[in-house]
């Protein structure tokens, strides 16, 4: 802002110029204001919705099991949510008399002391300080299959002629002020998202160790590290937009609606980079329904070529600079089950053409990009033409409506997009790599049952994006989410991720 002297220095176009800068300066403020406070009305609406929820009598007709599965996903978004908005209006964040009293930590773990000194010992006067005192906090901390404490002792050092106390700051911590260390945290969300355990038996397996830990303060753990980690997830997200190739594939999940007491079928989506691609990521996304506008969503300002099955919700993709890339795994599978369950000779012969085709995939997965494209120009593509030259054959002969006109005419009709493959050696034969990284999913909701909400089940996709992306390049998860959360509070901005 110029100071008086300069704006009396300032000619009249100077001056035109700096009001109109001005108004727009405080334009866009307003603009940021009713956004931010839209932001907080939405949230605070949401929370309300949640709080009648959680408390409202009609709540109890889920019982058992379902009952708990809700009660977790109820406290885990309101954690998240009062996180959000804390963030968006910090003054008004939850003071200690909001916390309710916290019980010691067991008195029979093992503690670990973890000393905190200052830097120096010596006053800006040149004095040395001493000694007075110390404060301790305790951790509770979890190693695979071990709980135990750290006690943090914060040395308190004073300079006798400046009366100045000095101490070791206070070690950053994603729930600030809380008693879970960055291992806990990350046991919690490996056992939720990766072994599929629900807080309910996290807390009796917690019981059995000796320790009390209410579902519901683990559910307020989980509902911080989503929104902790979801910058991660952004950043990861964008890294996966940046390849030229990507497979998508979805799969059902039930989800909760707690205002109607039933569930709808919601969807987990998955989008991948290929095996052949340097970079080794999955992201999930979680959405109320299988409409194409999500994978639009998803993938808007990307254009590449995209792995994927017929599913009609990804055509409209194809007509903004994207590709499409068929599966022939999806082809081969037709003449699978009509030889399968019927012995079809057809089929039989089908089968015979694309394991010709598969032997030759294997061959070419430890080549180079060029040595592969090689490879199918000179191997593949002559089978390929004999099939295609075999299915128009097998087509005159088939009667329409029969099984077999119909696994015919399916890889007939999407016959340029099934033989993409043969131009580009870093195309993949089929979708059954991100096929592969979805069956997590599939093995979880057995445990699940359903996802709680939309919160949830967003919270869920985001963190199970982190988990399978480091299983993919070799990482334990449970070390690279205690890696994460213990560097997340003190980093203003995320890596993408360690591995790349």
């Amino acid at each position: 802002m110029p100071m008086p002297d300069q704006l009396a220095a300032m000619d009249a176009q100077q001056l035109r110029e700096f009001a109109a800068g001005l108004l727009e300066r405080i334009a866009r403020d307003e603009h940021e204001l009713q956004h931010k406070q839209l932001k907080i009305d939405q949230l605070t609406h949401e929370m309300a919705l949640l709080k009648r929820w959680k408390f409202a009598a009609r709540s109890e007709q889920w019982r058992g099991v379902q009952g708990s599965l809700l009660e977790e996903t109820i406290e885990a978004d309101l954690e998240a949510i009062a996180v959000e908005l804390a963030a968006l209006r910090p003054d008004h964040a939850p003071g200690p008399k909001d916390k309710p009293k916290r019980s010691p930590l067991p008195a029979h773990l093992p503690r670990i002391e973890v000393r905190h000194e200052p830097g120096q010992t010596t006053c800006g006067c040149g004095a040395a300080l001493k000694r007075i005192g110390e404060d301790v906090s305790e951790k509770l901390d979890y190693t695979p299959g071990v709980f135990h404490v750290e006690r943090h002792i914060r040395g308190k050092w004073a300079c006798a002629q400046c009366q100045v106390l000095v101490q070791a700051p206070v070690p950053a911590q994603v729930i600030d002020k809380g008693v879970p260390t960055a291992g806990l945290l990350a046991q919690v969300l490996v056992a939720k998202y990766a072994d599929h355990q629900p807080l309910y038996r996290q807390e009796a397996i917690f019981e059995r160790a000796g320790v009390a830990i209410p579902r519901s303060t683990l559910a307020q753990w989980v509902g911080t590290c989503g929104v902790q980690l979801q910058p991660l997830v952004d950043a990861l997200r964008a890294a996966l937009l940046g390849r030229p190739v990507l497979h998508a594939d979805e799969t059902p999940v039930a989800m909760l609606v707690p205002g109607k007491g039933k569930t709808h079928r919601a969807y987990i989506w998955s989008y991948s980079s290929t095996a052949f691609d340097a970079l080794h990521a999955v992201v999930y996304d979680f959405a109320e329904s299988r409409a194409g506008v999500h994978p639009q969503a998803f993938l808007e300002g990307w254009s590449g070529k995209l792995v994927c099955d017929d599913y009609a919700g990804y055509k409209a993709l194809f007509t903004a600079g994207r590709t499409e890339i068929g599966c022939l795994a999806h082809a081969r599978r037709k003449f699978h089950d009509l030889w399968t369950h019927h012995k079809s000779r057809v089929a039989e012969e089908a089968l015979k053409f694309f394991a010709t085709l598969y032997e030759l995939e294997r061959q070419a997965q430890a080549l180079s990009t060029g040595e592969r494209q090689q490879l199918r120009t000179s191997q593949s593509r002559p089978i390929v033409d004999k099939l295609h030259e075999w299915l128009t054959l097998q087509r005159s002969r088939a009667t329409d409506g029969t099984a077999i006109a119909k696994a015919i005419d399916y890889s007939l009709g999407r016959w340029p997009a099934l033989i993409r493959f043969l131009d580009d050696g870093t195309l993949p034969i089929d979708n059954n790599w991100v096929e592969n990284r979805i069956r997590p999913i599939a093995l979880g909701r057995s445990n699940w049952l359903f996802a709680g909400s939309l919160r949830a089940g967003k919270r869920a996709a985001a963190v199970m994006s982190l988990i399978q992306s480091a299983r993919l390049n070799g990482h334990d998860p449970y070390r690279y989410l205690r890696d994460v959360l213990g560097k997340r509070p003190v980093r203003a901005v995320l890596t993408p991720c360690a591995w790349y």
